[in-house]
This record gives C-alpha cells, structure tokens and sequence, in this order.
C-alpha cells in the first residue's frame, strides 16, 4: 500500500462534509474529475470502502466515518504546522511553554515576562506551574521550552541562568508548638506535630522528600500558598520561600524555628532549557532578555532568618 497525500486527504474530507463531489470541488478550487479521482485513489490505497454513492447525497460508510475523524484531526494538526513554519520564517514561533515551579516568586517573573510578550503579539504564552520535580520532568520530556525553578546542575541536558537565591524557612504559627519556639529544637521533639509537605506534580517523581521529620504525622498540599494557610492556621508547620512570608515573619502571625537542627536551605532560582535541543529565534530572544535581566530577586530573600536561642535556666 503506498502513502495517501494530504490532498487526498483534503478531498474525502471536503466531499463528506459537503454531501457531493461538485459541491466539495467547487470549494476545494478544484475540477469534478480531479476530486473525484483522489478519492477514488485514497480507497484503492486504503483498500476500504469510505463513501456511499448510491443515494442522491455521497454519505460516509461506517468504515469512512471512523476514518474522517482520524482525518479531521490529522488535517487540524498540518494546518497548525503549516502556520507555526509561516511564523518561523516570519522570525517568530507560534507558541512558548514556560513552567514556572513552585519556587518560583510570581510577582518579579511575571513582570519579566509581560515585559517580554508585549513586543511579541504574535507569540503566545502557554503558562504551566508545577511543583517540586515536575518542572524538570516537563521539560526533559520536551513538554516545555522553559521552566523557572531550581535546576539539577550535574544533569549536562540542561542549561541555566541563575536569577537568585530563594530561602525556604522552617516556619510555624504562634501558640502551635508545645514549647518555646527557639532554635534548639530536635527533630524528636517535632515528632508528634503535623508536618505539612507540598506534592510533587511530577508523574514519575525522582526525587525522595525534602526536611522531613522521620516518624512525624504529615499532611500533603498542591503549593505553598496552600501550605502556608494551613501553618497559619495553626494545621501544621513545615518550609516556605522567604518571599512568601516576609510580611507574616515581621509582624509575628509566623515565628521562624530556624536553627542547628532546622537549618533552612538556600535554593538557587534558574532558567532553564535543553542544551540539547535546538531552540527558535523568539525562545533564543527570551533566553538573551532573562540573561540581560538577571538576577531579579533581592539578595535577602536568599537568607533564612534565624530563630531565637534558648534562655539559659
């Protein structure tokens, strides 16, 4: 069986949506005979029956139904190549993918964004958010073009721009620890207290848990704003990026427990893409900007308040 075009393919699709091949031939620009003959063509190759001819109209057979619909979308699918090839040559790609994980501070990396997009109306922004290894598996699964998250730095299929330090710190709500909140306290003495961790989005995640207390009761959440109600509420405790706490840490509603035993972690924010994969000239153009931009965050957000110490007895 030799390969069917995408012409024929285009006549069996415009004959069954117009109930005839004069009809499908007028809208395709084509001649009667030429439609009908890549029809006729398409079912010789397929070795199926597609169209009905014995009544007034041309209906689709059963078998041809099925077929349309593999077509439909197949069709659908060259369309948006041949649109995304028109936009290449143009110097500019149809869509981007960029994932931003959840260590990701909104506010500065949106505006960098938006900065970027506005000059690029014909691009379009698809924006994902993932949590913990998910931005990671997106892209080396070629399902983003760009993440911002942290980036594993001995994996040589990735490529980063630092854009700064994002502090997690060891948080909880006032009144919720059984003892002073200090930082001398031990994993033992966490035991018995709910911690709260956020879910890794990824399918296959490839990484063990981060700061858990082994043996600690533990409540799950799809992001830290989830989490950081639930510790603000008095639910749990757990570690969130200073950026998200900052106000709640000054004026008390979240004491930090950072200490020997709860050190906190400095986590390094990138962009990140596939070193190798080529890439287009208007993901290359938003790669160019982050490096032009960065860093973007404020040096303190890389520090983890330190709790208070003990008073001696």
């Amino acid at each position: 069986m030799s390969d069917f075009t995408l012409h024929e393919l285009h006549c069996f699709d415009a004959v069954v949506g117009e109930g005839g091949f004069q009809a499908a031939a007028e809208r395709l620009h084509r001649s009667h005979p030429s439609v009908f003959a890549a029809v006729a063509k398409l079912e010789r190759q397929l070795g199926l029956s597609l169209l009905d001819r014995s009544g007034y109209r041309v209906r689709p057979t059963e078998a041809g139904l099925a077929f349309h619909r593999k077509v439909r979308f197949l069709l659908h699918e060259a369309e948006d190549l041949r649109t995304y090839a028109t936009q290449l040559a143009m110097g500019e790609e149809a869509e981007l993918r960029v994932v931003l994980g959840d260590l990701c501070p909104l506010p500065p990396v949106l505006e960098l964004l938006s900065r970027f997009f506005a000059h690029r109306p014909q691009t379009r922004l698809h924006l994902q958010f993932e949590t913990v290894t998910g931005p990671w598996e997106r892209l080396l699964e070629d399902r983003a073009d760009l993440i911002v998250h942290r980036v594993p730095t001995s994996d040589v299929r990735m490529e980063w721009i630092g854009l700064g330090r994002v502090a997690l710190v060891p948080v909880v709500a006032p009144g919720f620890l059984p003892f002073p909140p200090t930082a001398d306290i031990t994993p033992q003495r966490m035991q018995t207290l709910t911690q709260c961790v956020v879910r890794d989005s990824a399918r296959h995640p490839s990484e063990p848990g981060h700061f858990l207390v082994e043996g600690a009761p533990r409540c799950s959440v799809p992001d830290h704003l989830m989490k950081k109600e639930l510790i603000l509420h008095g639910m749990a405790w757990g570690h969130l990026p200073r950026f998200l706490v900052e106000a709640e840490l000054r004026d008390g509603r979240l004491l930090s427990i950072a200490g020997r035993h709860f050190p906190g972690v400095v986590e390094e924010l990138s962009a990140a893409r596939r070193r190798d994969r080529p890439h287009g000239p208007v993901a290359d153009q938003l790669w160019e900007f982050l490096a032009e931009q960065a860093p973007v965050l404020r040096p303190a957000l890389g520090r983890v308040p330190r709790a208070r110490r003990a008073s001696p007895c």
